[in-house]
């Protein structure tokens, strides 16, 4: 019902016809439904799939303009969209179960859970400040960070000695870092030195 079979063009609306629907193509936005008017009245159904929006208007007026269009378009623009409700996932990878829970930077505690695709997200505890990122799952069996500080940085799986995550320069491990230890993924035997000319 809402394919097009017969166009229609007007200065600032593009609109068509289905199958006893009337198809507009308004701000952007693809709105199917009704209008109508006697002398008096006007009404008018618009909705927007994409958006599951719908504006309703019943007016006291000859003609006027698409009262209901505007209303799919101020509520559209205004007001958040609730999300999608949260669907467990129906299954996972062990391997990547077993990566889940908290992971540490120095003393700083993160929590890391599985999203659907393989993509993960690792998370500051406590809501206290931090780095938030997700993780799009790259075929190398790596990561790719998609927001947040660690945008387009990799976060790898380093297994070699302590299991930690390596994003950048930041490694993340199952404990938090205890005074006087060695940084997890190595630092240079030979201590800090200066560069200086020459």
């Amino acid at each position: 019902m809402r394919e097009p079979m017969a166009v229609s063009r007007s200065e600032d609306l593009a609109g068509a016809c289905g199958l006893g629907l009337q198809l507009v193509h308004d701000h952007g936005r693809t709105l199917f439904g009704h209008g109508g008017s006697m002398p008096g009245f006007v009404a008018g159904l618009w909705i927007s799939a994409s958006e599951r929006l719908a504006g309703i208007a019943v007016c006291n007026s000859t003609s006027g303009p698409s009262v209901a269009a505007d209303l799919v378009r101020i509520v559209a623009e205004r007001e958040p969209r609730l999300p999608e409700p949260w669907r467990p996932l129906t299954a996972a990878d062990p391997a990547l179960l077993a990566l889940t829970g908290p992971w540490y930077w120095g003393t700083h505690s993160y929590l890391l859970r599985v999203l659907a695709d393989s993509g993960l997200d690792l998370s500051p505890l406590g809501g206290l400040g931090g780095r938030p990122s997700r993780f799009r799952a790259e075929t190398d069996g790596t990561w790719t960070g998609l927001d947040g500080y660690f945008a387009g940085e990799t976060l790898r799986l380093a297994q070699g000695g302590e299991v930690h995550l390596d994003v950048g320069t930041f490694v993340f491990t199952r404990q938090p870092y205890e005074p006087g230890d060695a940084v997890p993924g190595g630092a240079d035997p030979a201590g800090w030195r200066g560069v200086g000319p020459g």
